[in-house]
């Protein structure tokens, strides 16, 4: 359910057809931009199906310098808030760890309950012991009170089953679908890019993401991370426009391979996981709308909190990206990953991330 779409439009694809008019070597550009997004994400996969909805405003700078061969070099920044409804944004793979009752414990309370149960009766049969030495309504009175204390054992359990289904309740409010609670957080991206050539480019990122608030789920109030690093190849030199008669001759120049690695940590430090994508991807234009297809597995290596092994997803995803002045780009995306195996917490099936948003330059 990680959503850095935020900072897609500035990038425009990271290495595969560039971040606008190509810098001559030896300059230096500073471009302050505004990345105003809606995302959603949907695990469809868990149980309870938890969602996240957020609008993030993003105020940043790019920095970029141009290298001989058409390259550059380029630092991105960006931070600002983030409304959330539902779940707060988080790295893909998380397990909602479910907090089982102590069956011990139980069994330890039943056992007393059954022990309080005798020592009734062993009152009762001294009671009855007792029958000659004392008056018969001072019998049924003791007898009358010992029934007042079965109502109130009674009583105490059911307050304790009332207990059992609050935590049930909350539990189900809080990982349930819909926007059972609303918060503002902190989002925040950085990222270096070096693109030695138009068809290679390497990339490291962080996006840290502050929760100020009580998520109301496993984890709380603090910092997340994710880091991530990124190699794109690109067979042709991204000029593919259908629109001006470009056919399948041509597809070649939109084809590309990515390898990305993300590594993630939720706000208590717990280790959520890694995965690998090594994506086939093809970009193309039609017209002025830019749209790109990848696609390819997901290694993924979760956290030993979660307790499941290591397993293989697919996934893939689609951006359009529309430039609608000289200064504003419009862009969506929809992610779907399709996880092959479940266990305690995960469940195989479908995740989906959805976003849409503009990006102003200045």
């Amino acid at each position: 359910m990680a959503g850095d779409a935020s900072v897609r439009g500035a990038q425009a694809h990271g290495g595969h057809g560039g971040g606008g008019e190509e810098l001559p070597a030896g300059e230096f550009r500073t471009t302050p931009i505004i990345t105003i997004e809606g995302h959603g994400g949907f695990e469809n996969n868990l149980d309870g199906r938890p969602q996240h909805y957020a609008i993030d405003g993003q105020f940043g700078v790019v920095l970029e310098w141009g290298l001989p061969n058409n390259g550059s070099f380029a630092i991105e920044a960006s931070m600002g808030p983030s409304l959330v409804w539902g779940e707060a944004e988080h790295f893909y793979g998380r397990v909602h760890v479910e907090q089982g009752h102590d069956d011990h414990g139980d069994e330890d309370h039943h056992d007393d309950d059954h022990g309080d149960h005798a020592e009734g009766h062993h009152d009762e049969d001294h009671h009855d012991d007792d029958h000659g030495d004392h008056a018969e309504g001072h019998h049924d009175e003791d007898h009358h009170d010992d029934d007042h204390g079965d109502h109130a054992e009674g009583h105490h359990d059911e307050d304790h089953h009332d207990d059992d289904h609050s935590d049930h309740a909350h539990h189900g409010h809080a990982h349930g679908s819909g926007a059972p609670f609303r918060r503002t957080d902190i989002k925040g991206y950085l990222e270096a890019r070096y693109q030695p050539n138009e068809r290679l480019a390497f990339s490291v990122a962080w996006m840290p993401y502050y929760v100020t608030g009580d998520e109301g789920e496993d984890f709380g109030t603090g910092l997340k991370n994710e880091v991530g690093a990124q190699v794109i190849y690109a067979f042709g030199d991204g000029d593919v426009n259908f629109a001006l008669g470009d056919g399948l001759e041509d597809m070649v120049d939109g084809i590309f391979v990515s390898v990305e690695n993300r590594t993630g940590w939720e706000s208590d430090g717990t280790f959520i996981g890694n995965y690998t994508d090594p994506w086939l991807g093809f970009g193309f234009n039609v017209d002025l709308l830019n749209i790109t297809l990848s696609g390819g597995p997901r290694f993924y290596t979760p956290g030993s909190y979660s307790g499941l092994s290591q397993r293989t997803d697919w996934g893939g995803e689609i951006e359009l990206e529309y430039p609608v002045a000289e200064n504003v780009v419009l862009f969506a995306h929809w992610e779907p990953v399709y996880s092959t195996e479940g266990g305690n917490g995960w469940g195989v099936g479908f995740q989906h991330h959805v976003g849409t948003g503009l990006t102003l330059s200045f």
